[in-house]
């Protein structure tokens, strides 16, 4: 068997009652936001535009609150802005604010994406949550009178991550997978660079929300099962919008015996619905997100969104011609494979180790 197929039926089997009502509130919320942002689009009065710009921070302020309150009796759920101090909420809401502007290209979108993962990946293993540290010495430039050495203090996070495999959910995952990876490196103590799992999943797009296939190409895959077994599987993808691809993956390698020890799941934006259908379907699973944005359209695109995340990180494919994994890392270019040179090669090992 080459494809492994879910079904958008298959991942709303998996929520509550609570669930639905809770999503459907938030649906007809959104509604209200479209209308508001009718009159901004159009070429109305001063005092029209100013009223529509009104309403619509006072409904994104209203879904944010709702959103607070449905998540915070969900222990598996993790969002940045919901759990960390009101006075650094600013950062994350201007990170996420350009991540979202159409007038941010490549380049730029990339560095607000490696500052996304640092913050994500301190809301998950950093912070004063870690009362043990590690220390690291460094030997710096200065030589006067002797060679300079710097103590540095860090969070002990080796027992949470040096059991852990990256999972990359081919192909806007990669950057943010090597980015991850990298932040993994940098925290522990013995330098420990993580093994990795390729897998070639993708959406029918000509599909809408309601009736959504979620295809895994193991032909194209890369990943070895016994290596994942028992391990901590990070994940690592911009936008959760559904929930689909994770579940997918997951489900495919506990029909083949494989028994993850967790699973972790990283996002830069994810919707309720998405995070609410990965918890209700895996176990022992967490979702950590820097933003929570409320619904999805029809086509199963986030709103408000920012557009599509792998397109932006690594520019389109020409229709006829779609690069594969080595092209698109030779894309990212020098300094992107200077910057991750250690997780390049242990994907090159994951591709080239594939019998």
């Amino acid at each position: 068997m080459e494809h492994i197929v879910l079904k958008a039926s298959d991942l709303d089997g998996y929520l509550t009652d609570r669930d639905r009502e809770n999503i459907e509130r938030l649906n007809r919320q959104y509604e209200e936001a479209i209308d508001s942002c009718r009159e901004l689009v159009g070429r109305g009065k001063a005092e029209v535009q100013r009223s529509a710009k009104d309403n619509l921070i006072h409904l994104y302020n209203g879904m944010g609150k709702v959103m607070q309150e449905i998540v915070a009796v969900e222990p598996q759920i993790h969002v940045y802005s919901f759990e960390t101090p009101e006075a650094i909420h600013g950062e994350a809401s201007r990170l996420i604010a350009k991540l979202r502007d159409v007038r941010t290209q490549t380049p730029e979108f990339i560095y607000y994406i490696q500052r996304a993962y640092e913050l994500l990946f301190n809301l998950a293993f950093g912070g004063n949550r870690r009362k043990r540290k590690n220390y690291i010495i460094v030997s710096t430039p200065v030589t006067i009178p002797v060679q300079n050495y710097a103590v540095h203090k860090i969070p002990d996070v080796d027992d949470m991550v040096t059991n852990s495999v990256m999972c990359v959910m081919l192909r806007g995952a990669l950057l943010p997978s090597m980015i991850m990876s990298k932040e993994i490196q940098e925290y522990t103590s013995d330098n420990y660079i993580t093994p990795f799992a390729l897998f070639k999943i993708a959406r029918d797009d000509t599909k809408e929300e309601d009736n959504m296939e979620y295809v895994l190409n193991l032909k194209r895959s890369y990943f070895d099962l016994d290596l994942l077994n028992g391990k901590d599987l990070f994940f690592a993808d911009p936008m959760n919008a559904t929930g689909g691809s994770l579940v997918t993956i997951i489900k495919y390698l506990r029909d083949q015996g494989v028994e993850p020890r967790s699973v972790s799941f990283f996002n830069v934006i994810s919707v309720l619905k998405g995070s609410l259908r990965i918890v209700r379907a895996i176990e022992n699973v967490k979702v950590y997100t820097l933003w929570m944005d409320p619904v999805l359209n029809r086509k199963a695109y986030i709103l408000p969104g920012l557009g599509d995340a792998g397109d932006r990180i690594n520019s389109t494919d020409r229709g006829d011609s779609p690069r594969n994994i080595i092209q698109l890392i030779a894309d990212y270019g020098a300094n992107i494979a200077s910057l991750y040179r250690d997780q390049l090669m242990k994907i090159e090992e994951t591709v080239l180790g594939k019998n």
